[in-house]
């Protein structure tokens, strides 16, 4: 297909897309006048996007038909890449503010917001000269951690066409490393090397991944199978070892010595804050992660003041339980290592923790009406986290759903140890990370046919994730713990656990915090295992900011909340107020909070 085939193909597929405002399956009139010219611009940056990200396509459940060509693709990580996305975000600025948005209103204006935050925020961080965030190879950032589960999970093996297209994104993965490992040079030269530790465990999981045999490799296991279920001839299984021996594990082991050769100049200060202009880098991830204008001062003192309320909170009901000796992270940790809170640590056991883990779903599910207008049509499922990426993961994350739904959203819980997971704390990260939290928000975000697509590309952690945490305290006011003290203390600890997170990232990256002093406090505060902590605070340290936008996230919708049934009296609706802050999607916080004012004044 002709590259301008291809565009005008892509053109049609997306404008169909890009449907101006209202509600979802609303028949509006066709925008004009400036509305029209902004979503045309939309369109032309949904183009734009898709070209220079193709993985996108699949994960939103685009890649067929007339976009079936991305299928075949997948990014360019090299620094000349990353370049060339600077002047593109800087023409994208100039285009936009062309637009006269005195004259948009509703949700025209809501959308052109959004997008005029994030490309102005995306303008502002060229000024850092770092391609990755600023590591691009580290346990939690680089294809070889992500690439194998997209390839699994995301790019879909129906026909011929679609398992040779993996065979064509596999060797094209190969080139990605390689485009990688540029970009971790150019940025090692800029004095951005990860941390020694962090070093260190990259290499750990690397190298396990590297170990497989290559019939047992997850990235050509998965084609064979896949293959083989539906029936597929030809010898895909050989294919993909084929490519796999001569292309990606060579590009891996260049990756492993490209960062076993930066070792030896790696320092073991975990901040940013040592990289030049580190306290501005920091400033503006800190900016960027929570669309607040919150100083890494004000942060920090906020989780201190947090930490001390919910640490009261949590003791009344240990008290009340009986369970009174000792600091409230002892007493924690005593609930840790008591065995009967735990799954067994066998295969058997964690499949009757995902299965009570689907009934709990079913129980909030029915609750859901009574506090919810609009609701998903898409399922969720509960999967363990893949065991070769399990040791640097996160003990909960989540998959949306594509625009087609023809997925399920995917819930990922880290079951590499049952002891870090016990019973009590397990109703709570169901909550965030599916119903009511992210599966909800996400997927009724996809499912709003009045988004033009390039808002449900974009994500914000500050609204997203602070969702998610504030559906943790929504499920206290549904009932759901009522007869479950120590599940309540849970949603505690985990809500508390954010607060430590607002303490100990500003700590490392503002205040030159070492990692070994932010696990000592999050284990002390928290009673958490100390392998869990560890893997936490190395989050942290590779995404300098983010975790900061949870709990930022939380108390702006807890207040718009507030406000909102102040002003209104007896005529506030939560369901009303839950429909009004997520179909619009997401949105940066101060957009947010025009989106509650507005609904209040129309309400």
């Amino acid at each position: 297909m002709s590259v301008n085939r291809r565009d005008l193909l892509l053109s049609a597929a997306s404008t169909g897309l890009l449907a101006a405002s209202g509600a979802a399956g609303a028949q509006t009139p066709p925008p004009s006048g400036e509305a029209a010219r902004m979503y045309a611009l939309f369109d032309q940056f949904v183009q734009e996007d898709l070209r220079r990200s193709p993985e996108t396509a699949s994960e939103l459940g685009l890649d067929k038909g007339d976009l079936a060509w991305t299928k075949f693709l997948v990014s360019d990580a090299s620094p000349e890449a990353a370049a060339v996305r600077r002047l593109q975000t800087a023409e994208r600025l100039k285009q936009l503010h062309a637009i006269d948005a005195s004259k948009l209103a509703g949700m025209d204006r809501i959308n052109y917001d959004v997008v005029d935050y994030v490309t102005t925020e995306d303008a502002d961080g060229a000024r850092f000269p770092y391609v990755g965030a600023p590591y691009p190879i580290t346990q939690l950032t680089g294809s070889y951690h992500d690439f194998p589960d997209f390839l699994d999970n995301q790019h879909t093996v129906e026909t011929r066409e679609d398992a040779d297209a993996y065979l064509a994104r596999l060797s094209g993965f190969a080139a990605h490393l390689d485009q990688e490992a540029e970009s971790a040079r150019h940025d090692a030269a800029l004095g951005a090397i990860p941390p020694d530790f962090i070093i260190d465990k990259t290499l750990l999981e690397m190298r396990a991944f590297v170990a497989n045999p290559t019939e047992r490799a997850p990235l050509v296991e998965s084609l064979a199978r896949r293959a083989k279920a539906k029936g597929l001839t030809g010898d895909y299984a050989g294919e993909a070892g084929r490519i796999y021996e001569q292309q990606v594990r060579p590009a891996l082991e260049r990756q492993i010595a490209l960062l076993t050769a930066l070792r030896p100049q790696a320092t073991h200060d975990a901040g940013v804050y040592k990289l030049k202009d580190g306290e501005a880098f920091y400033a503006y991830r800190l900016r960027s992660s929570t669309t607040s204008d919150m100083s890494p001062e004000e942060v920090h003192r906020l989780g201190l003041d947090l930490v001390a309320s919910h640490s009261a909170q949590i003791d009344a009901i240990l008290t009340k339980q009986g369970l009174t000796q000792g600091a409230v992270g002892q007493r924690l940790r005593r609930l840790y290592d008591d065995p009967k809170y735990r799954y067994p640590n066998t295969d058997a056991g964690k499949e009757k923790l995902i299965a009570d883990l689907n009934a709990k779903v079913a129980e909030v599910t029915a609750r859901l009406p009574r506090y919810f207008g609009a609701l998903p049509k898409a399922r969720l499922e509960i999967k363990r986290v893949p065991k070769n990426i399990e040791a640097g993961s996160p003990g909960g994350y989540y998959n949306g759903p594509p625009l087609d739904n023809s997925r399920p959203g995917i819930y990922w819980i880290n079951l590499r140890d049952t002891a870090e997971v016990p019973t009590w704390t397990l109703p709570t990260l169901t909550y965030h990370e599916g119903i009511p939290g992210h599966h909800l928000q996400i997927a009724l975000a996809t499912e709003a046919g009045a988004l033009p697509l390039l808002r449900k590309m974009t994500g914000f952690s500050s609204y997203q994730e602070g969702w998610a945490l504030y559906a943790e305290q929504l499920a206290v006011e549904m009932g759901l713990y009522d007869r479950d003290p120590l599940g309540h203390v849970g949603q505690l600890h985990d809500s508390m656990f954010r607060a430590v997170r607002l303490v100990v990232d500003t700590g490392m990256h503002a205040k030159r915090w070492s990692r070994e002093q932010a696990i000592k406090y999050m284990v002390d505060v928290l009673g958490d295992q100390e392998s869990s902590a560890v893997t936490e605070i190395e989050r942290y340290v590779v995404w300098p900011g983010q975790a900061c936008s949870y709990m930022v996230g939380k108390l702006t919708w807890l207040r718009l909340r507030d406000r909102a049934r102040k002003a209104m009296g007896p005529r506030f609706d939560i369901r009303r107020f839950h429909d009004a802050g997520l179909l619009s999607g997401a949105m940066p916080l101060k957009v947010l909070e025009a989106r509650i004012d507005g609904y209040i004044r129309g309400a």
